[in-house]
């Protein structure tokens, strides 16, 4: 049976997207019951919280987050479920808990692999958002964890479970475009300046102690929470990780390769003067060899179209061409640049939505995952691959912290010959906080 066929009416109204209702087989029975918690529960993770609950014989029995108001979101966004669920504050507590499966995190970046780690330690399975780590040590470490403790880890790039991408996917390695050998990136936004901000007590609700757990220790500033974290090299990974991981994601999942020779990174913060650290914008070249490459454009104060879209890719072949335009959609053109295939899904793309850019069609990646926990499936992106992708960004990062090109290991990624960019690989850890495997 055709799952995009179970498509039902059922709304989450606290983020305005349709649930989608697969066939059980069975799944509703006792046995198959899959309890999760839910880390950071602001924005995102309520969001995930909620299509968690929603999905067939899924419970959600905690959430976990280090601030009230957050605590709050996420009660909302479950205040339909059946089971009311448990508040636990900090996640070295949370995962002692012997009655859950499954640990979902949406935590800012620097929290990713820590919390992913914590979690398989105490027999958990993990879904993290993207990226799976703050620096490239981090996705090394998770792999590690992976093949150790042997459960599923994960990761948030939604697309990789697309049934109209994967079909994409399937019909480039056929041959629909020739042999593919380029493809560009973009994405867009029209973000406003975070100013300078002053470094004030935490506000009353926020324990910015546990909030910045494995970071070293900084003062908190007024315009760091909730998003901006994401500006700042000490906590966040820069428009890269943020949002250019899906769809550098999708390039190198289309092209079929791995770890790049050469990485290449331009930009800067051009369009304000304030505390923003990571650029704003920045093109990234990556280099697999001498004949396949992967492009990706960033700006996130200008929010011009690529294509008529804020966010997608091309892939480019020797007999045709392959357009995204942020979602599910595709368009294979032959080499007079004539259509010669188009799908149109109908959740259209909204670039510029914080808390799901793709709507409905994240459903599938969430599925995946649960299926994975039951043994019915395979995961359609485990982190020892996903974390390909996400080294990509940091690299893109790193060349642009030192300003020049970088030459990379193929078998690895790792930086070749250039100790100060090799010395960005890995973050240093507060003190009793640094995550091992």
């Amino acid at each position: 049976m055709d799952r995009r066929k179970f498509l039902k009416h059922a709304t989450l109204a606290s983020a305005g997207v349709t649930i989608l209702n697969f066939p059980l087989f069975g799944r509703n029975a006792p046995s198959n019951k899959v309890t999760v918690a839910v880390m950071g529960v602001n924005s995102r993770g309520s969001y995930l919280a909620g299509c968690f609950s929603r999905l067939p014989n899924v419970e959600v029995a905690y959430i976990c987050d280090v601030e009230d108001t957050a605590i709050q979101h996420g009660l909302e966004a479950l205040k339909d479920a059946p089971r009311k669920p448990t508040v636990v504050k900090d996640i070295r507590e949370l995962v002692k808990k012997g009655d859950f499966d499954a640990l979902i995190i949406a935590a800012p970046d620097h929290w990713h692999a820590p919390a992913a780690i914590l979690g398989v330690q105490h027999n958990k399975h993990v879904y993290v958002e993207k990226p799976c780590g703050q620096n490239p040590y981090e996705g090394e470490l998770l792999t590690q964890a992976l093949h150790k403790y042997g459960k599923h880890i994960q990761m948030g790039n939604q697309r990789r479970s697309m049934p109209t991408l994967m079909e994409a996917v399937k019909r480039v390695r056929e041959g629909a475009i020739g042999k593919p050998y380029f493809a560009k990136a973009w994405y867009t936004n029209n973000r406003k300046s975070i100013g300078y901000g002053r470094k004030v007590p935490p506000p009353p609700g926020l324990d910015f102690e546990l909030w910045q757990g494995p970071a070293p220790r900084k003062d908190f500033q007024d315009n760091l929470v909730h998003y901006n974290w994401h500006w700042f090299w000490h906590w966040g990974t820069g428009e890269a990780c943020n949002n250019g991981t899906h769809e550098i994601d999708c390039c190198r999942w289309f092209l079929g390769v791995d770890y790049p020779s050469r990485v290449s990174s331009a930009g800067g913060r051009y369009a304000f003067s304030d505390d923003w650290q990571t650029p704003d914008t920045q093109v990234a070249t990556f280099e697999f060899g001498p004949s396949v490459a992967i492009s990706w454009e960033g700006r996130s104060c200008n929010n011009y179209p690529v294509e008529g879209s804020g966010r997608g890719f091309i892939i480019y072949g020797d007999k045709g061409s392959l357009v995204n335009l942020g979602g599910g959609d595709y368009k294979i053109y032959d080499e007079n640049n004539k259509i010669i295939r188009q799908v149109n899904p109908d959740t259209v793309a909204d670039p510029a939505n914080p808390v799901s850019a793709t709507g409905n069609l994240d459903l599938y990646h969430f599925d995946n995952f649960i299926q994975a926990v039951r043994g019915e499936a395979s995961l359609h992106s485990p982190v020892d691959d996903a974390s390909k992708s996400v080294l990509l960004c940091h690299l893109a990062n790193i060349s642009q912290r030192t300003g020049r090109s970088l030459h990379c290991d193929p078998k690895n990624g790792h930086i070749l010959q250039d100790p100060e960019a090799m010395g960005l690989w890995r973050r240093t850890y507060e003190k009793n906080w640094e995550p091992i495997v």
